[in-house]
């Protein structure tokens, strides 16, 4: 089969590969669409950042070149032995997180922040970028029938924005801004309407992102025009509850904790590049409180829940579909030349 492949930075190849069986434990998925993520861009750049390059992933026992695409859905077409709660015909998504499951994190059930943790499509174990994958019977969620294959792409990282939301301190009523809006940011507004936040600012400069943020019911800020942290404090008299960082661009991150009021809340969702420095009086000073996450945990029972009654669309988010054999030209560079893409679906077909 056709699969797309990180040999290195800047260095993606579509090479030929022997399809996945569905061995002791799997099942063999058809991949339907698989969407590109922000962290498959920064490999793709900057990388390797997740990707096990000189020595194998402790876990998958794979290194470079690996097979990328965490986040899509698709179809069972075989079973492996002792599978019991799927068939072939199943509708599905993979949670694609490695965990070891003795360490102590995993103990405690955080399995992503397993001492070893890593994702399927990059940690290796085959990925979305292909027609397809083979992947643990623990790792498969079934699709809802009113959830598309469309939808069922989203999954993954809307449940990094419902994780996001979720390991906040927001309550019903809170306030909250989030700073920048590109796939997570947009996925972060719409978990935050699922939370019930009264008023939600989105601060981002793309004209087309900034649509799609008040298209969600997001009150957009655009800091060419204004100093965001000042109108966030003038609208809010004071600042919001929590504020999510979502950009990975450095001086953003001291805005976002700026923004919020006394007491409040920075939530950091980004992977950064380089490092982004904070004043600790501006932690200090007013009680604020800093918490990153990554990835997710025990959310994609809720967001497929959520899809369900209509959060997440994708009728909405998706901004363009294309075939994997255009997954170089016209997915992972276009989505970095042109800031109105949102999110970007690939077929392996």
């Amino acid at each position: 089969m056709k699969a797309l492949r990180w040999h290195g930075q800047k260095d993606l190849r579509l090479d030929t590969i022997e399809e996945p069986v569905a061995t002791s434990g799997k099942v063999k998925i058809k991949v339907e669409w698989c969407g590109i993520c922000g962290s498959d861009l920064h490999e793709y750049t900057a990388g390797p950042i997740f990707i096990p390059e000189s020595a194998p992933h402790p876990l998958t026992g794979e290194k470079a070149p690996i097979v990328m695409g965490h986040e899509f859905s698709g179809q069972i077409v075989e079973i492996g032995e002792g599978v019991t709660k799927f068939g072939v015909g199943d509708r599905v998504v993979v949670e694609p997180i490695f965990a070891c499951g003795k360490c102590e994190a995993c103990k405690q059930g955080k399995y992503n922040l397993c001492s070893d943790m890593g994702f399927l499509g990059l940690a290796g174990g085959g990925g979305g970028f292909s027609g397809y994958v083979a992947a643990d019977e623990a790792m498969v969620h079934k699709i809802p029938d009113s959830v598309s294959f469309e939808q069922g792409a989203l999954v993954e990282p809307s449940a990094v924005a419902l994780h996001a939301v979720r390991s906040s301190k927001l309550k019903v009523g809170d306030k909250a801004a989030v700073f920048g809006t590109g796939p997570i940011g947009l996925l972060v507004i719409e978990a935050l309407k699922a939370s019930g936040a009264s008023e939600i600012y989105a601060v981002e400069l793309s004209p087309e992102r900034k649509q799609k943020a008040a298209e969600l019911g997001a009150i957009v800020i655009d800091p060419k025009e204004f100093d965001a942290v000042k109108e966030i404090h003038k609208r809010t008299q004071g600042g919001v509850d929590v504020a999510y960082e979502v950009t990975g661009v450095p001086p953003v991150l001291t805005q976002a904790l700026e923004s919020t009021k006394m007491g409040g809340e920075l939530m950091i969702v980004s992977i950064f590049e380089k490092e982004a420095p904070i004043h600790p009086n501006n932690v200090v000073l007013m009680e604020r409180t800093v918490k990153g996450i990554i990835g997710y945990r025990d959310v994609f029972p809720a967001v497929l829940s959520l899809m369900e009654q209509g959060y997440f669309p994708a009728e909405k988010l998706v901004t363009k579909r294309i075939s994997l054999d255009d997954v170089l030209s016209e997915g992972f560079e276009t989505l970095l030349k042109e800031k109105n893409q949102v999110k970007i679906l690939v077929k392996p077909e």
